[in-house]
């Protein structure tokens, strides 16, 4: 297994929003055509899901598909054939469609994480909106300056004022194709009607202090994370605020031809962040040859086929698989299909 492209077996994640109805033309009908409380699809995923009650025991990590072997698993077990000298993959890659507006929140940095969660990753995070429903955005930065015992005290008033955090932020309109960069600590919220691939650092720590999630409530775990409230609040940074915010936050790809019929997008990169990488490729009856690895790759659009040795794998929308680090360079993808490709940290690709 550790010696091949890996594909998975499908990973929905319970969570406390509703979403997931875009899955089902995304995913060609494999899904049901409605919202559920598993909104999530993690792809090639080794983290597990930081649910206060387990659907399973290891909810979160992925399976290689058909087989009863989880990625964790394979990665210790193989761990210099599948990322080289790397002690872990190092980024967390999900699907997820929000069928409401997700809670206001923010992500702690690496700091925060390693003093109060003994654990070496915060949560910067990047999207790639797929689809839309009518009227979808994002939320993302404070309007204006606001001071800290301000933003806590409107944040207490979301008892019993369901929605009434969502105007101190700034709310962006989307539509397909468009990239936004979260950096630790940038209040955002998800808005309705967004089927996103989001690439983040591999951790499930986020701090919600709304007290709603639709009809929801949440309870203070689910807020806080175990965290006392002045400490949680701590890991905003309320400096993010204005157009400032939107603009560090929405990303303009940069788009180079390369030859074979592919032409790659840009869209996360090192002068953004030393987290994780993210690229797009469009193929026309293209070639792209010499794919990096280790890396995630999902197939976004169209049709094609991935050749490593002698075999061959279909490819369609909706599919997605991990290149281990020991076929660095003899994989090619080709067809009529957008490939995104997810790095793993302080990793650039050859192109």
């Amino acid at each position: 297994m550790a010696r091949k492209p890996i594909f998975f077996e499908r990973n929905r994640v319970y969570r406390v929003y509703k979403g997931g109805k875009l899955f089902y033309d995304f995913f060609d009908g494999s899904d049901p055509p409605e919202d559920s409380n598993e909104p999530e699809e993690w792809i090639a995923s080794d983290v597990k899901a930081l649910n206060k009650v387990q659907k399973t025991p290891r909810e979160g990590i992925s399976k290689i598909k058909g087989s009863d072997v989880f990625f964790d698993d394979l990665i210790a077990e193989n761990r210099e054939l599948i990322l080289g000298d790397r002690n872990s993959l190092g980024i967390l890659v999900k699907m997820l469609d929000s069928g409401i507006r997700l809670p206001v929140q923010a992500h702690p940095d690496k700091a925060f994480s390693r003093q109060y969660f003994s654990s070496e990753y915060g949560k910067a995070e990047a999207w790639i909106v797929l689809a839309t429903r009518e009227n979808a955005s994002v939320y993302m930065g404070f309007k204006d300056l606001i001071e800290p015992a301000d933003f806590i005290e409107v944040c207490n008033r979301s008892e019993t004022e369901k929605d009434c955090i969502e105007p101190l932020l700034n709310r962006i309109p989307v539509a397909a194709g468009d990239v936004f960069f979260i950096s630790a600590g940038l209040v955002h919220a998800i808005g309705y009607g967004c089927l996103i691939l989001e690439i983040q650092e591999p951790t499930d720590f986020t701090i919600q202090p709304e007290a709603w999630c639709g009809d929801y409530q949440l309870n203070e775990y689910e807020k806080f994370l175990g965290l006392p409230a002045d400490i949680a609040f701590k890991c905003f940074d309320y400096d993010l605020y204005g157009e400032n915010a939107v603009n560090k936050g929405k990303k303009i790809p940069e788009t180079h031809f390369i030859n074979n019929g592919v032409t790659v997008h840009e869209l996360i990169t090192a002068r953004d962040t030393d987290c994780f990488g993210l690229k797009r490729y469009i193929l026309t009856d293209g070639i792209l040859s010499e794919l990096y690895a280790p890396a995630i790759y999902i197939v976004t659009a169209g049709n094609g086929c991935l050749c490593a040795g002698i075999n061959e794998y279909q490819l369609t929308r909706g599919d997605y698989f991990f290149l281990p680090y020991c076929i660095n360079g003899d994989c090619t993808v080709k067809g009529d299909l957008e490939i995104v490709q997810c790095l793993p940290p302080k990793v650039e690709s050859k192109r």
